[in-house]
């Protein structure tokens, strides 16, 4: 049986990454009921870590394509929720995105965009999600952003 999601992100030329494992005291999900609620994922790319603020030394640009990973990292977490059966994914219900900006920074939104666009493009109307993009004078390890979600599963 194919996965309509797993199709979809192979249409697009996009892979999800090994389930990142925490970096400190904490499970990188929590499943309640139908919901799964991610821990904050961190933009990596295969290179490791990627670093920037917002403002000073990253374009918008760059911080969405980071915003864009954390959303491949969100599902691959999700994944892991769904004991490896993303067809169980019902919908996107609210991501929280943290990004690493100056305090004059005003563009949070543009750069979480680049998450909320990948689930929509990936899952459609089910992708469509309640949001908040903030800023943060800083964030673990250096990295420009931070995203976490609750996702509704079957």
């Amino acid at each position: 049986m194919t996965n309509p999601v797993e199709n979809r992100l192979a249409e697009l030329g996009l892979a999800l990454p090994d389930s990142p494992a925490p970096q400190a005291n904490y499970v990188p999900f929590v499943i309640s009921g139908n919901l799964v609620f991610v821990s904050g994922q961190v933009s990596m790319d295969s290179d490791g870590f990627i670093k920037g603020v917002l403002g000073d030394t990253m374009s918008v640009e760059e911080g969405a394509n980071a915003a864009k990973l954390c959303g491949l990292s969100l599902l691959a977490q999700v994944k892991s929720a769904c004991e490896g059966d993303l067809s169980r994914l019902k919908r996107v219900v609210k991501l929280t995105g943290f990004v690493n900006s100056t305090s004059d920074f005003g563009d949070q939104p543009k750069v979480i965009n680049g998450c909320s666009d990948l689930l929509v493009d990936v899952l459609g109307d089910a992708g469509r999600h309640s949001r908040s993009a903030v800023s943060a004078a800083a964030l673990p390890f250096g990295v420009a952003v931070e995203i976490e979600g609750i996702f509704e599963i079957a």
